[in-house]
């Protein structure tokens, strides 16, 4: 499984939260992409979410967009998923 190779953070300093417990694919990733554009280059957005699949797709949205996987941090009932954003736009040329 890949929450093997990810890796485990604590104390990240987050600069937007998104709530996206409950959110499933692809509400989940179009959440993530909608408050990205909120952020400055080298801010950071912290994901909350309870869905298992974001394990995966979040690091592999972040090595699409070229956003930068900070780690994961377990909590009780979800995972806090950190996100710095490297860009303005992503290297497809959408924004």
């Amino acid at each position: 499984m890949v929450v093997e190779k990810l890796k485990f953070v604590e104390g990240v300093r987050p600069d937007v939260t998104a709530d996206i417990v409950l959110m499933m694919c692809p509400m989940h990733l179009l959440t993530v992409e909608q408050k990205m554009k909120e952020l400055k280059v080298g801010e950071v957005l912290e994901i909350l979410t309870d869905y298992d699949g974001a394990l995966e797709d979040i690091p592999a949205w972040c090595e699409k967009t070229g956003n930068e996987f900070i780690g994961i941090e377990d909590a009780s009932n979800f995972f806090r998923m950190y996100v710095r954003k490297l860009s303005e736009s992503h290297p497809d040329g959408k924004e």
